[in-house]
């Protein structure tokens, strides 16, 4: 069962001279159920195929398919949840309020989705931040909290672009757990973009980018 599905698909950033083609021509099919860890270096393509597969960048050329999701974007969002590399949080909102965003604006009640980012907040182990400001937090903690606001979602596809590349390596591996476990128990599978090979030994899957270009075992296809 194909929860995502790449066809030759290249995204190109700028024009003429000045072009930057940061994905060339990948086909790859993300299946239930997967652990997959996409490896290689820093520009090497990562961030914007996780972002294609998101549907957050409309390819240049090529297609990108949900066989499960439906075509509406809002049943996706729905059901696919991003743990961006970078900080995400929003700086007026308190912790408990930016852990409810995701699910409030895809449509679920207030009561709900308080519901769901405490849950998620303890799951994490940070339930006693709620009440704190971003400007406050170490980046361990924030991190934590976008993962957090990722579960609030409960989705079928979670994608984490390197969730450990800002942390020190205890961190790292405490979140590394709570992603799989997560993922484990949401039935949910996982795509993590990394450069830290103790998190792509931790996937059953291992896929390559190299230059923009994706190297993925058989069973896949190679893009």
């Amino acid at each position: 069962m194909s929860l995502v599905r790449c066809v030759e698909v290249a995204r190109t950033f700028g024009q003429g001279d000045r072009a930057v083609v940061a994905v060339h021509g990948c086909s790859c099919d993300v299946e239930a159920g997967a652990r997959i860890a996409i490896r290689g270096a820093s520009g090497s393509g990562k961030s914007t195929l996780l972002h294609l597969m998101a549907g957050l960048e409309v390819p240049t050329s090529g297609s990108v398919s949900w066989p499960e999701f439906g075509e509406s974007p809002a049943d996706r969002a729905r059901q696919i949840a991003v743990v961006f590399q970078g900080p995400s949080l929003l700086p007026a909102l308190d912790v408990l309020e930016n852990t409810m965003m995701a699910a409030v604006l895809t449509g679920t009640d207030e009561a709900e989705a308080t519901e769901r980012a405490l849950a998620a907040l303890k799951t994490v182990g940070v339930t006693g931040l709620v009440n704190q400001l971003p400007e406050t937090l170490s980046g361990g903690q924030a991190q934590r909290i976008a993962v957090a606001r990722a579960l609030t979602l409960r989705p079928r596809l979670l994608l984490a672009d390197e969730p450990t590349g800002q942390l020190d390596e205890l961190t790292g591996r405490h979140v590394m757990d709570v992603l799989l476990a997560a993922a484990d128990e949401l039935g949910a599978a996982l795509v993590v973009s990394t450069h830290d090979p103790t998190v792509g030994d931790r996937m059953t899957e291992h896929w390559e980018m190299h230059d923009g270009r994706l190297l993925v075992p058989a069973r896949g296809g190679v893009g």
